[in-house]
């Protein structure tokens, strides 16, 4: 996990806010506080239509300028979480958007509702090697080529994803940038004969790079989700690898798991890329 983005979850995840915000190369200083002061909002550490501390006290409490400040109170506002009143103040919205969906989506209803919530930009379509580490999880045999399929969503005009898809080229050969500028992926794969059985999928943060920054409008170094997932056939086969990237300023991922499933898998397992050390009995260097 980048620097960065662990200790913004720190940070966030307190209520008493005290820490002065990292000087490090990535995010700039007020979205760092934007993403705060967003997080505390809608986790009701500021309630509705409550006022929040003035310009000194931020700037004291998180050791930033007054431009940076109010950057992002500015940014805060064009999204409708908070408002000035004249000589009174800034206030949280009275009226803040829901903190979790009402109704859980199977797998299939999830991408449809993505599909239907977006518009997608094809990026690219091409049959190509996929590397190592995909041709590994397709089980594909060295040298063997698959679909790739890369697209922006946006929702309005704002970008909210980027998928990168790799398909086994006995599913996908059909599968064009018209296609998918009509109809989204797992519908032409269905149309193949394709039945989705299982899914596996991993999540992790990363830092933006220059593609990603370009792609979602965000700062170069800035904290991205990446959501990967492989989606097997009903009789196990893996047909589909998938990469998500999105930014936690504009997205959240939601998971409900039936109390049947909390002591399984299902439920997540997190593993740990700590190396080993080959001599555990060997004394710390001081």
């Amino acid at each position: 996990m980048p620097i960065l983005w662990r200790q913004i979850c720190i940070i966030t995840d307190r209520n008493d806010v005290d820490a002065l915000l990292p000087r490090s190369a990535g995010t700039s200083l007020h979205r760092q506080l934007f993403v705060i002061l967003r997080d505390q909002i809608l986790r009701g550490v500021y309630a509705p239509g409550s006022l929040i501390p003035n310009e000194e006290a931020l700037c004291a409490q998180f050791g930033v300028s007054r431009i940076t400040v109010r950057r992002a109170v500015s940014d805060l506002e064009s999204q409708g979480l908070l408002e000035k009143r004249h000589g009174r103040g800034t206030f949280v919205a009275a009226q803040l958007p829901p903190s979790r969906p009402s109704a859980t989506l199977g797998l299939l209803e999830s991408l449809r509702k993505t599909a239907t919530e977006t518009t997608v930009e094809v990026l690219s379509v091409e049959i190509t090697v996929p590397p190592a580490d995909v041709a590994r999880q397709l089980d594909l045999v060295a040298g063997s080529r698959a679909l790739s399929a890369v697209r922006l969503r946006r929702m309005g005009p704002c970008p909210v994803m980027v998928t990168e898809a790799w398909v086994p080229e006995a599913i996908g050969r059909n599968v064009t940038v018209e296609a998918l500028e009509r109809r989204a992926l797992y519908e032409i794969l269905m149309a193949e004969g394709v039945q989705f059985g299982r899914v596996v999928q991993e999540i992790t943060a990363v830092a933006a790079s220059p593609f990603y920054a370009k792609l979602l409008n965000s700062e170069l170094g800035a904290p991205l989700v990446r959501l990967t997932r492989l989606l097997y056939d009903t009789a196990l086969r893996p047909v589909q690898h998938l990469t998500v990237h999105v930014s936690p300023e504009r997205s959240r991922l939601l998971m409900d798991i039936s109390i049947g499933a909390v002591n399984t898998l299902a439920a997540g397992s997190f593993y740990h890329d700590i190396p080993r050390d080959p001599d555990p009995d060997r004394l710390p260097i001081l």
